[in-house]
């Protein structure tokens, strides 16, 4: 759940995002999951890691955090950058990563993380929002008390629909800086 809210049980065809999620998509960075049950997405890190503890087993034993940190870091400076992959043409990690071009963020989705969610407004007349792994509450109006609703979310930019007669109860620009968002 710290890594994605997507595979979360009984929480199929919502659309919430917990706060990496938010900061990812803020930044215009397409999250990746491996698909539970299937391993295999998830073997070169494996691979990786046993590789490592085989060469940590081959040194002196280190007798504090700190000297198996130093032991660490040296193991990582070997493995991408003087000892040559079979898998990458006998490169080494660093050229293979240097020669590829880099991606940059999405300039048209760094702040619009789009969203549909759907609630229903409590008894005091508001719904609550998670933006950014922070709760808000966004005042609707008493009379519309356990009213269900579709919030339209887009970046900060939230519209709150009556489900039932598509009336728009409530258009705002979610301040960050309140818990509560008040009707004007």
């Amino acid at each position: 759940m710290v890594f994605t809210t997507r595979l979360a049980a009984g929480r199929r065809g919502l659309n919430s995002h917990n706060a990496l999620e938010a900061h990812l998509a803020k930044h215009g960075i397409r999250q990746k999951n491996s698909t539970p049950g299937h391993p295999t997405t998830c073997g070169k890190v494996e691979r990786f890691q046993q590789t490592m503890k085989n060469w940590l087993r081959h040194q002196k034993p280190a007798h504090t955090i700190e000297e198996l940190q130093h032991l660490i870091d040296q193991f990582v400076k070997e493995y991408n950058h003087n000892r040559p992959h079979r898998s990458l043409g006998r490169r080494t990690p660093a050229q293979t990563y240097e020669a590829l071009g880099k991606d940059t963020p999405n300039p048209h989705t760094l702040h619009s993380e789009s969203r549909v969610r759907y609630d229903k407004v409590d008894s005091t007349g508001s719904i609550t929002f998670r933006f950014a792994g922070k709760m808000h509450h966004i005042g609707i109006g008493r009379p519309y008390k356990n009213t269900k609703v579709v919030m339209l979310v887009e970046g900060l930019n939230i519209r709150v629909v009556d489900q039932e007669t598509v009336e728009l109860l409530r258009d705002l620009t979610l301040d960050t800086t309140r818990d509560y968002q008040r009707q004007k």
